[in-house]
């Protein structure tokens, strides 16, 4: 059967399918690495940003040189081996330098600066922060796996929330200039869901009840920003997806974008608040 004469039902679900294989696969690469933390964990981090840069300078710059390619992954690189080492200052360090080498390279050859030279903190920084969040310690009943399973774990569910709801309710879209085709059914679908898990989640680790359902919030809202921003840079960048590496949702950084908001901002609030999050 054609897709333009499908059902609406099988319309709205033809995607599943390949959907849900892709997100096992991924999430089946990420356990081992996960689980033990530390080198390991950063060295998949490094991987799937340096995967996200690519994806960033192809679909930023027309005119991208091998030169515009190599420097994110050398900053990367190199940020990652101090980020896992505790060495902050020097990640720091590193990533700004980055930032500014390919700014460099990309205005002496077009303009157009700020899209390389912003695109590298864009992606390094959630990079470094995951790759902290979860720390060295290996095991289940770590500090950093439970708070950067916890966020995953929220922002998984805000997004199978949002695809399920928005999809079966439709109604309004939440942002028709930056996504259109996210809807406020969605959002509120993926936010119930998220709590709920949420304080699953506290509950099983034995942190309560109170604190996932509380801390689900802001995940959720930082989650579906940093997924409006990417939306909206692939706007004006006047591309539909940032590549084809994950059949049913584009590329590496299509996947990701709410998980690097999440990760950055919850970073922040830990960081400024600690008690909010007492693990």
């Amino acid at each position: 059967m054609s897709p333009s004469i499908l059902p609406e039902s099988k319309k709205t679900w033809k995607n599943l399918g390949i959907r849900v294989t892709s997100a096992v696969a991924l999430a089946l690469v990420c356990m081992a690495p996960f689980y033990f933390g530390g080198w390991l964990w950063a060295a998949l981090a490094a991987l799937f940003t340096i995967r996200v840069s690519y994806e960033w300078v192809r679909m930023s710059d027309l005119t991208a040189t091998r030169l515009s390619y190599i420097l994110p992954i050398l900053g990367i690189l190199v940020g990652c081996i101090y980020a896992v080492q505790g060495l902050w200052i020097y990640a720091a360090i590193a990533t700004v330098v980055t930032a500014w080498l390919c700014a460099a390279e990309r205005m002496r050859r077009s303009g157009g600066w700020k899209w390389a030279g912003m695109g590298l903190l864009y992606i390094l920084i959630p990079c470094l922060t995951i790759i902290g969040l979860r720390g060295n310690a290996v095991g289940f009943d770590t500090s950093g796996f439970k708070t950067l399973f916890f966020i995953i774990a929220v922002v998984v569910a805000a997004d199978v929330g949002a695809y399920f709801g928005g999809s079966y309710f439709k109604g309004p879209k939440l942002s028709p200039k930056l996504s259109p085709n996210k809807t406020w059914s969605g959002f509120f679908s993926g936010l119930v869901l998220a709590i709920l898990v949420g304080a699953l989640v506290t509950l099983i680790i034995q942190e309560g009840l109170l604190l996932g359902l509380l801390m689900a919030v802001p995940v959720v809202l930082l989650s579906v920003g940093g997924d409006l921003f990417e939306s909206g840079l692939k706007r004006r960048l006047q591309v539909k997806d940032t590549g084809e590496l994950l059949p049913g949702h584009g590329g590496l950084l299509d996947r990701l974008d709410s998980l690097m908001a999440a990760s950055v901002g919850s970073g922040l609030l830990i960081l400024v608040f600690p008690a909010l999050w007492p693990i």
